[in-house]
């Protein structure tokens, strides 16, 4: 019998590498005549550069840049491949919701201007295709941040260039673009398929996740569609209607009308880059998980791409995750052979993060114990 294990990271917790070992071992330790095979996963989230670094043999470059506030400086990075003259920039490393304290979060005032630098630190560096992560981030900007790292410039109907953490984005009147366009392909892994603006976009899903209230909701709306309405009247692109524009608060919409990037299924991409097809064609099961599978697990997602693969390839699947939010018929309806929760009852979500390694692992034992025979 043949096992694949195709973890996430649980978020804060456990990095897709970690949570792989810690199931492949349990699973070694229970069932000594199974062959087990880890291939980590990612999304386009936290974690991807490392699960790509890991599939591909890349080289990791470490920078100073801006944090998620003006004034603010992080430890950063970007992953290179040499062969291809590719970097991987994972937006999470600079502006990311990580970087802040729950009471600094607030993206009136957030800025994607530090993922702006490593694009640039990454041409500089000699490459001719950028990889852009855009999961777990701080910021609803469109991408202003990013675009006037690399040289774009944005202007009120006075004529005043567009401050960072003091401007807003519904006065911004007009784009200038830079002397010279960046010299590199740009591709954007998403993990989100929601657009710019409206019921499901950018600011009305996400906003309140990274500090917002109901007052900068609206007001984070109406400065997407503002500069998606520029966009489209200065630069001919049109993000307000563009499926996936919405991940990382429109920075995926301004890679593409400052960067002339584009937008694809972050899952998907990093399932061919590591190979996983060839893997689950010849597996029994593909054991897969996150820190939560809730509806979110099921679009765009890390759980969802390999539950579908897994179906293509007639595979069974398993899903262990930290906490299960998700119905028993929902779980049904999604593909899932087998779903293990890591949390027992009476333990509080700080102690399952303080023990994910030990509970992920008693969970692994179980299915096995339980699916295996």
């Amino acid at each position: 019998m043949k096992i694949v294990v195709a973890m996430d990271s649980f978020k804060e917790c456990l990095t897709a590498r970690e949570a792989c070992r810690i199931v492949a071992e349990a699973l070694s330790m229970t069932r000594a005549d199974v062959e087990v095979l880890t291939v980590p996963m990612a999304d386009g989230g936290e974690g991807t550069s490392e699960v790509m670094m890991a599939a591909g043999g890349g080289e990791w470059i470490a920078r100073e840049v801006t944090g998620p506030l003006m004034g603010m400086t992080v430890e950063a990075g970007f992953g290179w491949f040499a062969d291809g003259r590719c970097a991987v920039v994972e937006m999470a490393s600079a502006s990311g919701l990580v970087k802040l304290p729950s009471d600094k979060r607030d993206p009136m005032v957030t800025t994607t201007y530090g993922t702006g630098e490593l694009i640039r630190a990454a041409i500089e560096h000699g490459a001719e295709k950028v990889i852009l992560t855009v999961g777990g981030s701080a910021t609803v900007d469109c991408g202003i941040g990013a675009a006037m790292a690399l040289g774009w410039r944005f202007v009120n109907r006075e004529g005043n260039d567009f401050v960072i953490g003091e401007s807003k984005l519904r006065d911004i009147a007009n784009i200038k673009k830079p002397s010279e366009n960046i010299k590199a392909e740009v591709l954007v892994l998403c993990d989100v398929d929601n657009p710019l603006c409206g019921a499901n976009g950018a600011a009305r899903v996400y906003g309140p996740q990274k500090g917002a209230t109901a007052r900068m909701v609206e007001e984070l709306e109406a400065g997407l569609s503002n500069v998606g309405e520029l966009v489209h009247d200065k630069l001919g692109a049109d993000i307000l209607n563009l499926p996936r524009a919405g991940a990382a608060g429109g920075l995926a919409a301004g890679a593409v009308a400052f960067m002339g990037a584009q937008l694809v299924s972050g899952i998907e991409y990093i399932m061919e880059h590591c190979g996983l097809a060839e893997e689950l064609a010849t597996a029994d099961w593909v054991i897969t998980g996150e820190g939560k599978f809730d509806s979110q697990s099921l679009s765009g997602k890390v759980v969802s791409g390999v539950m579908k693969l897994a179906k293509d390839k007639q595979t069974k699947v398993a899903v262990i995750a930290g906490q299960v939010t998700i119905s028993a018929d929902e779980q049904n309806d999604c593909g899932a052979d087998a779903v293990y929760g890591c949390m027992g009852e009476g333990i509080s979500e700080y102690e399952a993060m303080a023990m994910a390694d030990r509970l992920l692992g008693n969970a692994a034992v179980r299915f096995a114990t339980e699916e295996l025979g």
